[in-house]
């Protein structure tokens, strides 16, 4: 599922989701990310989803992980098999084998933009 690229996490984001977050409590290696229209409605990520990544954690088995494919930040659940690890879309479909430098980071936090 693509994602869009918001800007670092320490910097102000005008963005309704991450209105309450202290941004305080991230690292400079931290960025955030939007969820984009290719979610299913009513699942665990939702179009609007603001996702926190880290890109300097190493990730491990089911971690949620955004990794650059065709040019294109996209979201994946890492599935780890012996010293391999292949990069599945969290609404199924084709994987990946990435190298270091399509990797980007590790997804940390999620925020949702709540209905008034």
């Amino acid at each position: 599922m693509r994602v869009n690229y918001l800007g670092p996490a320490l910097v102000g984001v005008d963005h309704p989701a991450v209105a309450e977050m202290d941004r305080r409590k991230f690292t400079p290696s931290c960025f955030l990310v939007e969820v984009s229209e290719e979610a299913r409605p009513g699942g665990p990520l939702m179009e609007g989803d603001v996702l926190v990544v880290d890109e300097a954690r190493s990730f491990g088995h089911a971690d949620l992980v955004v990794a650059e494919i065709e040019g294109e930040y996209r979201l994946f659940k890492a599935h780890r098999a012996g010293s391999r690890c292949r990069l599945l879309p969290p609404n199924g479909g084709q994987g990946y084998f990435v190298n270091a430098q399509q990797f980007k980071g590790v997804v940390v936090r999620q925020a949702r933009c709540r209905a008034v």
